[in-house]
């Protein structure tokens, strides 16, 4: 008689160690959600400080409600790339960099238009001009006024902002003599202007002309009288006439008689 053989049943260490691997799976996966709601209700994950460098006539307030941001919110939250996207619809921002630094400090670098010239806005405020052609106010008292003046300008006047453009093409040193800009248009030059110097020279040219015209103005500056100065399809000079002091009154006597 044939004895059969009965298997030996095997412990199930298998299925105890997988049971094991999930209960410490689960847990850790617990620990991980607690210490996240821990973590983004501490104050560690907010936003402690912002820091604003390089504006000038975009105020902390307007920056900070352009990037829909602040103090308190939550630090990750905040997408550095966003904050820039928005920030450049401030009108006087040309640029932005933000930099994010944990925990809670964004450090934002503003560089705005440059100044190119001002204008005295409603209720004689003066408002400066920026090279994109946007006004905005200039909030600092006794200021320097190193930039031309625009004058008898209309808002909706095309060439003033191409005007805006151009002075912001060119260098500081070629136009800080300038002290006031007119518009002087002409059937043939629609943007012509007129401009006066620091130098008490007068000049005519056209917005479409100054910037390659700029370099004759500083030469006839630095080397001639006061006069007029055109600059337009032609180029020329004319000093002015000196006032004679002694020139005659209208009874035929001088002045020092």
């Amino acid at each position: 008689m044939s004895k059969t053989s009965i298997p030996v049943l095997k412990p199930n260490k298998v299925r105890k160690m997988k049971t094991s691997r999930k209960i410490m799976f689960i847990l850790l996966l617990f620990c991980l959600v607690l210490l996240a709601v821990l973590f983004f209700r501490s104050p560690i994950s907010k936003i402690s400080e912002i820091q604003f460098q390089g504006n000038v006539f975009a105020t902390k307030e307007q920056l900070l409600q352009a990037g829909e941001f602040n103090v308190d919110d939550q630090f990750f939250g905040v997408s550095a790339a966003t904050l820039e996207a928005k920030l450049l619809d401030v009108k006087s921002v040309q640029n932005v960099t933000v930099d994010k630094h944990f925990p809670g400090v964004i450090q934002i670098q503003i560089q705005e238009y440059i100044t190119v010239a001002y204008e005295l806005g409603q209720e004689g405020s003066l408002m400066a001009i920026l090279s994109n052609g946007v006004m905005v106010p200039v909030n600092k008292s006794g200021i320097a006024i190193e930039k031309p003046i625009l004058t008898q300008w209309n808002p909706t006047d095309p060439y003033k902002l191409e005007l805006s453009q151009v002075l912001g093409a060119i260098p500081n040193q070629l136009t800080s003599d300038i002290s006031e800009i007119m518009p002087s248009p002409t059937v043939s030059f629609p943007d012509r202007i007129k401009l006066y110097t620091r130098s008490k020279f007068e000049v005519i040219t056209a917005v479409s002309l100054l910037k390659d015209k700029v370099e004759y103005l500083n030469q006839v500056i630095e080397t001639e009288e006061p006069g007029l100065i055109t600059m337009l399809e032609a180029d020329s000079y004319v000093p002015f006439q000196p006032v004679d002091s002694e020139s005659e009154n209208g009874d035929g006597t001088t002045n020092n008689e």
